[in-house]
């Protein structure tokens, strides 16, 4: 089964089964994430930068293209809500500007 380490939730592996989106599966594993328009594409605050596995990931969705295009998501930066990940592990961290006050974070 494919997995998404978090590297600043103190390495936590997150297991994605087959149709469901990276942020369905973290949210399901009972972490608080941000996703401020509600899982829509419509910000970017359900990042990722991804620091492993990038070739494991979905094409980029309509809506990451858009913000790509507009300079708001980088090439190592990925919307949780919008991708899958098929097979393999991949690794990232939460950029600093969403991270939430209430969760511990690691470095």
């Amino acid at each position: 089964m494919p997995i998404v380490k978090i590297q600043n939730l103190f390495g936590k592996a997150i297991n994605v089964a087959a149709g469901q989106t990276i942020l369905q599966a973290i949210l399901e594993a009972g972490i608080d994430w941000m996703h401020a328009c509600g899982a829509k594409g419509r910000c970017t605050t359900c990042r990722l930068i991804v620091t492993e596995g990038q070739s494991y990931f979905t094409a980029l969705s309509a809506a990451e293209q858009k913000f790509r295009n507009q300079g708001r998501l980088k090439e190592n930066e990925r919307l949780l809500c919008q991708c899958m990940l098929p097979t393999g592990e991949v690794s990232g961290y939460i950029p600093e500007q969403t991270k939430f006050p209430h969760v511990i974070y690691s470095k």
